[in-house]
């Protein structure tokens, strides 16, 4: 099953690799730039996601009750949305020593992040901003992606 999953996930990186690298290149002092900081910018925006997530499922699962009674339609989005930004943050946590040792596995796992949070956008028809943030999102990954071994 792992072996499944790994030939998937390679495939997947492969065809997107082969995508983005047709964009036009960054600078190359700023994509140092972005390597030396990028596992500082993973570390805060996933405490950051963490605990605001955790909060909005928090906040979400105690107005149940009232959603229930008023017949509020579309809720489920924003708890849907809330796990999904979870998910996402963890992963971002993940991710810190693998991206600051400069190790292809922490840019995977941001990779996956990345994944996790277009399809939590999708899911909860956020189709737009979704796709316009993970565009930029892989646009910088896959600039960044040859400084990791």
């Amino acid at each position: 099953m792992i072996i499944i999953v790994d030939q998937t996930s390679n495939s997947v990186v492969k065809t997107m690799d082969q995508w983005f690298s047709q964009a036009p290149a960054l600078p190359t002092n700023a994509r140092e730039a972005l390597v030396k900081y990028m596992p500082i910018i993973a570390l805060i925006f996933g405490i950051i996601g963490i605990i605001l997530s955790l909060a909005g499922i928090a906040t979400l699962t105690v107005l149940v009750p009232v959603a229930v009674v008023t017949g509020t339609s579309g809720y489920g989005a924003g708890l849907i949305s809330a796990i999904f930004w979870l998910a996402s943050s963890v992963l971002l946590l993940m991710a810190y020593f693998g991206m600051k040792d400069r190790k292809i596995s922490g840019w995977n796992i941001l990779f996956w992040s990345e994944i996790v949070y277009l399809i939590g956008s999708l899911i909860t028809l956020s189709i737009i901003s979704g796709l316009i943030s993970a565009l930029i999102g892989f646009y910088i990954l896959f600039q960044i992606k040859p400084y990791y071994k």
